[in-house]
């Protein structure tokens, strides 16, 4: 069928017309709120306004303003434009009847950086071999989104989210996708998001399934995001309101964030651990949009009706070390300094060492920044999880990334390429060139599961529990094993993860 005589669909904005691609419809472009400019900036999303006539859902909406990150889209390469809160869609029928299981995929990128445009994040080949109707969407991020702003509300960027869930349940049913089987899904700071929006009042009732891939712990307290914003702003000049940050064109408001990432450890003494990470934006804990951190809500109970798969990879953070020119021998006073300032105790330093006799200074510096800031935070969801009365399933990513050798071990990243079955861009550094068959089995594995589990709650491997700890280790050829981080899970299991203050200064 072509697209002048495919049937358009009906939104509640109006009708849209898409694609066939690859045996999927593709769905690009459907405002889910009004581009948040103007008199809208820094305010929560309104819903879009009707269109008339049948609106050509082709390509996708611009991405939002965020810092340079990678190389930069040739000239032409993205659409220009305010209109950022845009979903996408693939289906394998726009068929009422048809109620399949709907994956909602958020995106990761420190909170600072990303867009659903990605060539990484092609739903075709997820909603063709796993029978979901796959959706994407775009959400403010950096300053706009996370920063915390007198006279805007705190989260805007989960504010977004929770807008295109409301989408999803009001606009699904007519592209073939089942409102009461909605399972979010996503990785790094979209995990971390997804990790908030099971503690949100906001977010409840708005889906039933939740997938977080390396679940980032920062969430900040008021008092350290105001004091980031502060700083924020004085790059520029200003206060961190609105009156102030809206005269300056939201595509130039994210240099400041990106001069503030570059300079970040000199403010070690105010923001502690968060000053040595790359982003200065994370969730704020504000006690409205978020009320509480996410493993307090989850162990209260929170999200007990909501069956979640938590998992990390293996080697996190060897990818940010990786970037950083860090791979390879490290002094001992450096290791010394990174254990107690990211790891848990009185002594983490001591602690590490026995936990991991033998292991050189490099392995530690390693270990307690994947633990400190991904792989513990997710074990501890999972758990939370399960105090609170809900169901969790663990797993760990223990592929090695073959690009570039096989140094990145089964680093940070590397699930989302095998969660579409898409090796472009970003993906291709970790793969190489093209696919192994052993990335290819691990990528239908992984698919396998997550469809699955979309559709039935159940991913093919038990459950977690604190006896048995089983957990499914995701390789070419995917095991069930008790959870293989044991030195970590009991350095890190009197840890409470809370939101992160702001130090007394002198």
């Amino acid at each position: 069928m072509n697209e002048s005589t495919d049937p358009p669909v009906a939104t509640a904005a109006g009708r849209v017309r898409g694609r066939w691609e690859n045996g999927v419809r593709v769905f690009r472009g459907i405002p889910f709120a009004q581009p948040p400019t103007g008199p809208l900036r820094f305010a929560a999303p309104r819903p879009p306004e009707a269109w008339p006539g049948v609106r050509e859902a082709f390509t996708f909406g611009p991405p939002p303003p965020q810092e340079p990150w990678g190389p930069a889209p040739a000239p032409g390469d993205r659409p220009a434009g305010d209109d950022w809160l845009t979903v996408n869609v693939w289906t394998p029928a726009p068929d009422p009847a048809a109620r399949r299981p709907v994956l909602v995929w958020i995106y990761g990128g420190a909170y600072k950086v990303g867009s659903a445009d990605d060539p990484g994040y092609d739903g075709g080949r997820l909603a063709r071999d796993g029978d979901l109707v796959v959706v994407t969407f775009n959400h403010r991020v950096g300053i706009e989104g996370f920063a915390l702003i007198d006279g805007a509300p705190a989260n805007r960027g989960l504010l977004d989210q929770v807008a295109a869930l409301e989408w999803v349940r009001d606009n699904i049913a007519a592209f073939g996708g089942d409102p009461d089987r909605v399972t979010v899904c996503g990785e790094s700071a979209g995990a971390g998001s997804i990790a908030a929006l099971l503690a949100m009042p906001r977010a409840a009732g708005l889906f039933r399934r939740a997938i977080t891939q390396s679940v980032p712990g920062t969430y900040f307290s008021a008092e350290l995001a105001a004091d980031i914003a502060g700083v924020l702003a004085a790059e520029l000049g200003l206060r961190p309101t609105v009156a102030d940050l809206a005269r300056v064109d939201p595509r130039t408001l994210p240099e400041a964030g990106a001069t503030l990432s570059a300079k970040m450890t000199q403010y070690g003494d105010r923001w502690g651990p968060v000053a040595f990470t790359p982003t200065p934006f994370s969730p704020v804990v504000d006690g409205d949009v978020l009320p509480v951190v996410p493993w307090a809500a989850l162990a209260a109970g929170s999200a007990r009706d909501i069956e979640l798969i938590a998992g990390h990879t293996r080697d996190e953070y060897r990818l940010f070390l990786a970037m950083a020119g860090l791979l390879g021998p490290i002094p001992e006073e450096q290791a010394a300094a990174t254990l107690r300032l990211f790891g848990p105790g009185p002594d983490p330093a001591a602690a590490y060492r026995v936990a991991y006799p033998g292991a050189p200074a490099e392995r530690l510096f390693e270990l307690v920044q994947s633990d400190w800031l991904f792989r513990m935070p997710s074990l501890r969801l999972a758990q939370a999880h399960i105090q609170g009365g809900g169901r969790a399933h663990v797993y760990e990513l223990t592929l090695t990334a073959p690009g570039n050798g096989g140094a990145l071990g089964a680093c940070h990243g590397l699930d989302v390429p095998l969660t579409f079955g898409v090796y472009t861009g970003f993906g291709a550094t970790l793969i190489g060139p093209e696919a192994t068959p052993e990335v290819e089995a691990a990528s239908a594995a992984l698919r396998a599961a997550w469809s699955r589990f979309a559709a039935t709650g159940d991913p093919g491997w038990p459950a977690y529990d604190a006896e048995q700890r089983l957990t499914w280790l995701l390789d070419a050829q995917p095991s069930t094993a008790p959870y293989p981080e044991e030195q970590s899970r009991r350095l890190w299991q009197d840890h409470a993860f809370a939101a992160l203050p702001l130090r007394a200064t002198v």
